[in-house]
């Protein structure tokens, strides 16, 4: 029977309510600051803690439920004779439920301009301490860290108690939850830190939903969030079905992506690799080149865009089948336009308007554990870039093969990019030969592929790659280098004229 209850919350929530129905159940409630403050002022009886303990709050309320006749009223093992006699000899009550949220520290350290000092003063630590004690002792003491339990917790007390089934879980929820809030503090710490990597990485992960499937229909899925910022999961779905697995997946390439471009850009993605990339001067353009790259497998693709939608490009965009739009902002006139078709997935992402830098860690899943690199992300992608044949490119070549290269970054391995200076036109996408690769982008173009420029995410191991281009009509190149058979490529571009440069930086992805 619950006769005695410790309630310190941020999280006001339903508290009022909770408590009066406590009251009304015969349970005694013991508070703290202003979370007793805000009871008394709603009509509840309170014992403050201090008038408890004997005991005053100190230092700002940095100490104040730290105290044996709290602890030892938590965790006395209610069928331990031990324990009860050393209750009654030092006066200790139990205490049979505890209700505690913690300090806000995630909100607290995602403000912008936040301070290290804030942020410490909302590290909770008397909060955690109260809450695994009662989480350890789950079989007498209830533990209630989710405000979105105290209904369910009242049906059970109104017949009788809280079951023991109940208890176990709202425990586990305690341990779940006090170890992502370490875990929040330690990942703070890490950026505010000069080491590479930590030693040991508990990842602050929450469930914000679960997924209707995985990849596919047979995998069971779930959304999980970190603090971090800029976030994809924080994206505003306007309309449409629920977002799924693969929709995530696509959309995040799509970002990153678009993100490359200061300029108007439309960025189609298929299956995690982009399908038609271009810039213009208006989106309505950028929108229609990049979908004339590939009609085909633009459908059921995923669009994302860097500025606000109006209605023409809405209107364009409607007449072929798209799984999602993402963009910065929409027209009112966009959004009516796209209300008809009502399963299309409208996002609005604002980091889309601006660069986009992610934080953290990029982190791939291998069994038994993570391989963790930091993002593909270089300040200037061209500093130590090289024209490495006799013939220099043109500005116009320059301006296309920088193009090409942005676009490349994002295109599975062995990645080949055949654009102009404004479009992709033909992109060969993860195979397991990089002369594969450029063959199979130059069947995907749909138009002439005469003067287009060439980006591959890794060097030319052999000349065949420079034949095959230079047959289908490309007049420059750009590539990491960094070959044993450097020389031999060069030569070959030499013999086609070809103009070919070497940035330095190989983009594999994987």
């Amino acid at each position: 029977m619950i006769k005695r209850a410790l309630i310190s919350v941020s999280d006001k929530r339903g508290l009022v309510e909770f408590a009066k129905e406590l009251n009304r159940l015969g349970v005694e409630i013991i508070s703290t600051g202003g979370t007793a403050k805000t009871l008394k002022e709603a009509g509840i009886n309170v014992i403050d803690v201090s008038q408890y303990t004997g005991f005053p709050e100190i230092m700002d309320g940095r100490v104040k439920t730290l105290h044996p006749l709290i602890h030892g009223g938590i965790l006395a093992r209610r069928d331990n004779p031990e324990d009860i006699e050393r209750m009654k000899q030092l006066g200790i009550k139990p205490i049979d439920m505890v209700v505690v949220n913690l300090y806000p520290f995630e909100a607290t350290v995602k403000k912008e301009g936040v301070t290290l000092e804030e942020a410490i003063e909302n590290i909770d630590i008397g909060g955690p301490t109260l809450l695994r004690a009662a989480a350890k002792n789950y079989k007498d003491v209830v533990v209630i860290v989710d405000p979105d339990d105290y209904s369910a917790i009242l049906e059970e007390l109104k017949k009788g108690d809280v079951s023991m089934d109940k208890r176990i879980e709202l425990a586990k929820k305690v341990f779940s939850h006090t170890a992502r809030y370490d875990a929040l503090i330690a990942e703070y710490f890490d950026k505010i830190s000069t080491s590479e990597f930590r030693q040991d990485w508990t990842l602050p992960l929450k469930m914000i939903k679960k997924l209707r499937y995985g990849e596919n229909p047979h995998q069971k899925a779930a959304l999980y969030a970190l603090n971090e910022t800029p976030s994809l999961i924080d994206a505003e779905v306007l309309q449409g079905k629920e977002m799924s697995f693969n929709n995530y997946l696509d959309t995040h390439s799509a970002v990153l992506l678009a993100a490359e471009f200061t300029e108007p850009v439309c960025v189609i993605v298929k299956h995690n690799n982009p399908c038609g990339v271009a810039i213009a001067e208006n989106l309505i353009d950028a929108y229609k080149k990049a979908f004339e790259c590939d009609p085909v497998s633009a459908f059921g693709g995923i669009i994302a865009l860097n500025r606000t939608v109006d209605k023409q490009t809405a209107s364009e965009i409607i007449n072929t089948f798209y799984e999602v739009i993402v963009a910065p902002e929409f027209d009112k006139e966009a959004l009516d336009i796209f209300e008809t078709k009502k399963n299309l997935r409208i996002i609005r992402f604002p980091c889309l308007s601006g660069e986009i830098t992610p934080s953290g860690f990029d982190l791939k899943r291998i069994l038994g554990g993570f391989i963790v690199q930091q993002w593909d992300k270089v300040d200037d992608e061209f500093w130590q870039v090289k024209v490495a044949t006799k013939r220099q490119p043109t500005d116009s070549e320059w301006k296309a093969l920088k193009f090409a290269w942005k676009v490349c970054k994002h295109v599975k391995s062995n990645a080949i990019v055949y654009a102009r200076e404004d479009r992709t036109v033909g992109l060969g996408i993860g195979q397991t030969s990089r002369v594969f690769s450029a063959k199979i982008g130059a069947m995907h173009a749909l138009s002439s592929l005469k003067g287009t420029v060439v980006a591959s995410d890794g060097f030319f191991p052999f000349r065949d790659n420079i034949d095959v281009l230079a047959q289908n009509g490309v007049t420059a190149i750009i590539q990491p280098g960094g070959s044993v058979r450097d020389q031999e490529v060069i030569d070959a571009a030499d013999q086609y004229n070809i103009a070919m440069v070497f940035t330095g930086i190989r983009h594999f992805r994987h």
